[in-house]
């Protein structure tokens, strides 16, 4: 029988899952997509995700790719979506040409962390918003977030356990924004930081932010940054928590503002 190639966005909420990877001891995102389509296939069903989120980090718009014996069924989506709400939603579901892979094909990732600088956490926010109760300088923030900007070898800035081939990555844009990806819209004092490049190492995201407002708030001067990027490994700044990170969109095409 042929087969189909499938490519679906997903939405997560990360809290309860120790991330996307498949785990022989742990719920996980993609543990529960492959048990939810292996039931309605009545087969095994493994599916490729475009990247791993860890523990805690959610999504808006992570990609996945699988095969599907002969034609899927016209309410795949809807059927999924049932099987795994609340926590996952399947946001577009489509067929694609035979070769295609949601990891290898992908061209970059948009990623964005939001964090609150009130004095009182938000209960509305805590889920997902880093509450961080200190004066931060976000001009000392966006001085960092220009020097990070670029192509940079971003050793300095991955943790251990990565078994990435290089460490050179590219940062097409990083910028600081008010306002929260997800929580009340009456929030107040709230940021995110978006972060689009080419592809991003183990905990990079995590690390940046977490020395990004690190620097605002004094504890690393703002030549640390630049002293990361030249001195390479270990990550010597703060790691941020992960639950104010979302992987925000995969890009199958050009990358937003990449001329090159």
């Amino acid at each position: 029988m042929d087969t189909t190639c499938l490519k679906a966005t997903v939405r997560y909420q990360g809290t309860r899952f120790c991330g996307w990877q498949r785990q022989d001891n742990g719920r996980t995102v993609q543990g529960e997509i492959e048990t939810a389509l292996s039931r309605i296939a009545d087969r095994p069903i493994a599916v490729q995700g475009a990247g791993r989120t860890d523990a805690g980090v959610h999504a808006l718009g992570q990609v996945f790719s699988c095969l599907w014996q002969g034609s899927p069924p016209q309410r795949l989506a809807h059927g999924l979506c049932k099987m795994l709400a609340p926590e996952i939603r399947i946001e577009s579901l489509e067929p694609v040409r035979d070769d295609f892979n949601a990891r290898f094909d992908a061209k970059g990732k948009r990623y964005v962390y939001s964090f609150s600088l009130n004095r009182h956490a938000d209960p509305l926010q805590s889920l997902f918003v880093w509450h961080v109760p200190y004066p931060v300088d976000l001009d000392l923030v966006r001085q960092g977030l220009s020097i990070i900007t670029g192509r940079h070898d971003f050793a300095g800035f991955q943790s251990q356990g990565s078994q990435s081939r290089t460490t050179v990555r590219t940062l097409v844009s990083a910028r600081l924004y008010p306002g929260a990806w997800c929580g009340p819209a009456d929030a107040k004092n709230t940021w995110t930081l978006e972060f689009i490049g080419d592809g991003f190492l183990y905990k990079m995201v995590r690390n940046l932010c977490g020395t990004l407002i690190g620097v605002g708030r004094g504890r690393f001067p703002l030549s640390f940054i630049e002293d990361s990027l030249s001195r390479g490994a270990p990550f010597l700044g703060h790691c941020a928590p992960p639950h104010g990170l979302a992987l925000a969109e995969v890009y199958y095409e050009d990358l937003p503002g990449n001329t090159h």
